[in-house]
């Protein structure tokens, strides 16, 4: 008969793990083999909540960012050291982020998302202006921008929200989402940020076309798109923004002004050839035709430097982290975590496109950086740590499993 410790030992570890018989409670002389055949621990990576592949394409791209941005920049070493320190920051913040629970993130949810909206009512309150725009807080000598954490906020809530009930979502709980992911996007709409405000709205749109809905209410959003376009040009867009479309669809119309952007962007990208100058060689970067060469235009300058061949290399790094990011939702344990491993994948890609449509010439530019690759600060921290959620929900059922 088994003794009473041994019973609690075995009633406290689900009678699997043999525990209470390798601790010799009451037990033969086989125990300690038992014991051993029976504890798996979890491997190294699986217990700090590493996920190898996409650990090591972050490391490549990271990589990559601090070499084209050191180029991008004139060669500043101030300007690399800085973004070196971002870039330790957003490790930390990686790494932060990965050791979460699951439950924890998900009960933590609505009031991280609280505290996102109360920030961007903050700028709009009290916030610090550059370059016309509204969009910068400053705390304690801290200065970051409170929109770039919304890109993965948004996604966030309405997970949460859809995973609270049953699949494909009911019109209420989607006109619910709606209205939490175009909150924040009318709260940047102020700043003014017409970019990130789209993108925050298309991250949580992600999360809803992931939870199933209808083709209905697509080809409704889509219908109301289209009769909205014209009232929005007119009344909605302010002048410069309406600009910057025109500009798109003719450049030289303006080649002094406002088509100077895109047309020294054109011209890094096509003289980048094939195989492309070779690195600190472009003309159009380290002559100073490129403005932003090492923000929103930071691409420009790898395709001149690179030239196809090395946008191909970048491309490919972009898509396989977007394919595990895919991967690992599909993986998930729960409906959370799915919709959460999806909306944040799409969402980076959706950044990625946005820019190089935009430095192709293809979109207006909307002053949206390349992710992990232009120089900034809040957007890096907040992609490191939307990466780091990935992490956790990739080990999280290979730790559960062992």
């Amino acid at each position: 008969m088994n003794s009473p410790l041994q019973r609690l030992a075995d009633r406290f570890f689900g009678g699997r793990t043999g525990l209470g018989s390798g601790l010799g409670l009451g037990a033969g002389p086989s125990a300690g083999p038992v014991m051993a055949q029976r504890i798996v621990r979890p491997a190294f990576a699986t217990r700090f909540h590493i996920d190898m592949p996409l650990l090591l394409l972050l490391l490549a791209l990271s990589a990559v960012g601090l070499a084209v941005l050191y180029s991008a920049s004139g060669q500043r070493e101030g300007l690399l050291a800085r973004q070196g320190a971002y870039f330790m920051l957003g490790w930390l913040a990686f790494f932060a982020a990965a050791q979460i629970s699951l439950p924890s993130l998900r009960r933590f949810t609505p009031r991280l998302y609280f505290a996102g909206i109360c920030l961007l009512v903050a700028v709009l309150a009290a916030g610090s202006e550059a370059k016309g725009a509204q969009r910068w807080l400053a705390i304690g000598g801290l200065r970051f921008q409170p929109s770039e954490f919304l890109k993965l906020l948004v996604p966030m809530m309405v997970a949460w929200h859809l995973s609270a009930g049953q699949l494909p979502p009911r019109f209420w709980r989607i006109a619910a989402c709606v209205g939490l992911l175009l909150l924040p996007a009318a709260l940047v709409l102020r700043q003014p940020d017409l970019g990130t405000a789209l993108l925050i709205a298309m991250a949580g749109l992600f999360v809803l076309f992931l939870a199933g809905i209808g083709w209905r209410y697509i080809l409704g959003a889509l219908l109301s798109a289209a009769l909205s376009a014209w009232p929005l040009w007119a009344h909605g867009l302010k002048e410069y923004q309406k600009q910057r479309v025109l500009t798109m669809l003719n450049p030289e119309s303006d080649k002094l002004g406002a088509g100077w952007n895109i047309i020294q962007s054109k011209t890094a990208i096509g003289s980048g050839g094939w195989a492309g100058k070779g690195w600190l060689n472009g003309t159009q970067s380290q002559l100073d035709f490129l403005p932003e060469g090492h923000t929103d235009f930071i691409m420009a300058v790898l395709a001149e430097e690179f030239g196809l061949l090395g946008v191909a290399f970048l491309l490919v790094l972009y898509g396989l982290i977007t394919a595990r990011g895919l991967w690992i939702g599909a993986q998930a344990r729960d409906t959370y975590a799915r919709l959460l491993a999806g909306g944040l994948s799409l969402g980076f890609f959706l950044c990625l496109f946005v820019n190089m449509g935009m430095v192709a010439g293809l979109l207006p530019v909307v002053g949206i950086p390349l992710p992990l690759i232009s120089a900034g600060g809040t957007s890096l921290v907040s992609l490191m740590a939307g990466f780091g959620i990935l992490m956790a929900i990739s080990t999280e059922r290979r730790l559960l499993g062992s």
